[in-house]
């Protein structure tokens, strides 16, 4: 995966899913930690299409080491995608160089040359019984896949973010999917360190 915070100081993601599924309230997570914990710059700019709950909703965050003078997005560098009506909406905006996160269990995504990171977010938020953590899984498994944001400022806004009482229960989504993604990126650099191998 090409380091983003390495070659840009302005990251721009793009959360996107349906009413219902907490997209917004994980685009503001997502700003919040990125301003307040990683003492950076952030905007946050919310869309709902026709109908608040079932209809499109995105989330567009600009995270950056500068001012940011715009905080609508063109071309996303990361596009993390909770439903199949935004996955086809947002694709053809991704960088060619960017990044995709899918729930794969609502995705199926074209053929595209983007790297592709997949979690059963909605599944996994099943499993705990509660399905409307899907979202938090999601901030997890972006925090780990991306580093755009730290562990602990992701982590500490979650809590703070989250309906009182429910404090102990989106930790644990959040770091489900934070795991999650760390496997996931643990058995790719196994898969690759094979791969060079095989060919020395």
């Amino acid at each position: 995966m090409p380091d983003i915070q390495a070659t840009v100081n302005t990251t721009e993601v793009i959360i996107t899913g349906f009413g219902g599924q907490g997209i917004v309230l994980a685009g503001k997570i997502l700003g919040e930690a990125a301003a307040l914990g990683d003492k950076k710059e952030s905007t946050l700019v919310q869309s709902y299409g026709p109908e608040s709950r079932g209809g499109a909703c995105s989330a567009q965050v600009v995270i950056s080491d500068r001012t940011i003078h715009y905080p609508y997005i063109r071309q996303p560098d990361i596009l993390a995608c909770m439903s199949q009506s935004g996955y086809e909406k947002y694709i053809d905006q991704l960088k060619p160089e960017g990044i995709l996160l899918i729930d794969q269990d609502l995705i199926t995504p074209g053929k595209v040359k983007n790297p592709i990171y997949a979690i059963p977010a909605t599944r996994m938020a099943e499993e705990i019984g509660r399905k409307m953590m899907a979202n938090i899984i999601m901030v997890g498994f972006f925090t780990a896949i991306t580093r755009q944001i730290t562990l602990d400022a992701a982590r500490d806004t979650v809590v703070k973010s989250v309906p009182k009482g429910t404090e102990e229960m989106n930790t644990k989504a959040f770091t489900k999917g934070y795991d999650y993604g760390l496997a996931l990126l643990k058995g790719q650099e196994k898969k690759a360190a094979g791969k060079t191998g095989a060919i020395a």
